[in-house]
């Protein structure tokens, strides 16, 4: 069988994934692509995802069993999720579907007076719109370029955890 088909050994791919992510994420930083709220949030989902598969690897290491792997991929795949729904989220706000939240979002609502806005003008500037894509490849922006990539990141977790399931069962027949 090949390795890379083995259940156990998803977490290192989608450890590597999320890891090349946010050094991705890092070089459009660096490149004066500054995150929004959102982005910042989308960056700390694969954080949490690079935390998961290092802990499942661990454990997975330590106590080899079938019950460990597949917990490891369905903690992966609710992290995926996350990071789907958080991405899609942003790319719909970026393409115009519905509003941003109000903290960083460049469409505002109710009334803004005098005062507002020379307080906004002395003030140091806040971070991105989240309504505003800076970068797009074929329409597609960073967000829903993550939530693409998230969304195979979901399927192939949860098809590691069905296989998990499937090699086990063939084992015992």
């Amino acid at each position: 069988m090949d390795r890379l088909s083995r259940p156990e050994f998803w977490p290192v791919i989608a450890f590597s994934v999320s890891a090349l992510l946010l050094i991705g994420a890092h070089v459009f930083e660096a490149m004066g692509y500054d995150p929004c709220l959102l982005c910042l949030r989308q960056r700390e989902i694969h954080w949490a995802a690079l935390a998961v598969a290092a802990a499942g690897l661990i454990a997975i290491w330590r106590w080899p069993d079938r019950r460990v792997i597949s917990l490891t991929n369905v903690a992966l795949a609710a992290v995926f999720l996350t990071s789907f729904m958080v991405a899609g989220y942003h790319a719909g706000v970026e393409y115009g579907f519905w509003p941003g939240p109000a903290a960083c979002s460049a469409v505002g609502g109710g009334a803004v007076s005098g005062a507002d806005i020379l307080a906004a003008l002395e003030g140091p500037s806040d971070a991105p719109s989240c309504s505003e894509a800076p970068w797009s490849l074929m329409g597609i922006s960073m967000a829903g370029f993550n939530a693409l990539i998230s969304l195979a990141l979901l399927g192939l977790s949860v098809l590691a955890v069905f296989r998990i399931e499937t090699v086990t069962r063939n084992a015992h027949a």
